[in-house]
């Protein structure tokens, strides 16, 4: 295996999507590249983030997963020289003590992020749920299909305003970075106003694909929520606790 970058694709056939793996560890290269072929991706694998910026820009793949720690060129700097010309989809991997790199690398337009050690099921989850709505494959430049522009699916409650088709998110026209498993957390609440959601009601939401979390996990979501929201506006309380039942988004 090459210090700086290997090509490992699966079989080639017209629909496949293409995922690029950058992370110095190879053994977690070797094995989730295993794990997306057997899904039916293709794959394009790198262990250095200097020879993989040059080849998603040449060539850019449906969606990338990078580490954050990584020699030479690390996976924050990697998104912010990829940003300065596409809009490719990406989830970072990270560890627990990363948080202050998650604020960043989300701030910088990553569209997810996961902490090691993870659930292969996990991330399969979360990068269909991104190609989902990533929709038809996006040019290196950025641009959007033309059918994302609608507003037909747009939420407006009160001070919020959620764009699902570009995964954007408003609050009193101030954007607000929120992940994908956020947005649909925050996105089932927005949806129904007033009406409680409990947690096996969120997770559903969030969750696609029977992957198991305890409560504890949809709590710390909504937490991080809360705090990003905050960050725009100090007397955020749209988000509301009903203790022993669940939450309910108020647009009052």
């Amino acid at each position: 295996m090459s210090s700086d970058l290997v090509l490992d694709s699966g079989p080639d056939f017209d629909a496949q999507r293409t995922i690029a793996l950058v992370d110095d560890d190879r053994n977690i290269l070797t094995t989730l590249s295993i794990a997306l072929q057997s899904e039916g991706y293709a794959t394009r694998v790198y262990s250095d983030g200097e020879a993989a910026l040059a080849a998603l820009r040449s060539n850019p793949p449906d969606l990338a997963v990078f580490d954050i720690k990584m020699p030479r060129m690390d996976g924050l700097e990697l998104l912010r020289r990829l940003r300065e010309t596409s809009s490719l989809p990406v989830i970072f991997l990270t560890s627990k003590d990363e948080e202050a790199d998650e604020e960043v690398g989300l701030a910088m337009g990553a569209d997810d992020y996961i902490s090691k050690p993870f659930s292969q099921r996990l991330l399969l989850a979360r990068i269909r749920a991104i190609l989902r709505r990533a929709g038809p494959v996006q040019d290196s430049g950025g641009e959007a299909p033309e059918a994302a522009t609608s507003d037909s699916m747009v939420i407006e409650r009160g001070r919020l305003r959620m764009d699902p088709a570009r995964h954007q998110v408003t609050w009193g026209g101030k954007p607000v970075s929120l992940t994908v498993t956020e947005f649909l957390i925050l996105e089932a609440l927005a949806a129904r106003p007033g009406v409680i959601k409990s947690r096996n009601q969120l997770m559903d939401a969030a969750y696609p694909d029977d992957i198991f979390v305890d409560d504890r996990t949809v709590d710390s979501h909504i937490k991080r929520l809360r705090r990003k929201f905050r960050a725009v506006d100090n007397d955020f309380g749209a988000i509301e606790t009903l203790y022993g039942a669940g939450y309910s988004f108020s647009d009052g």
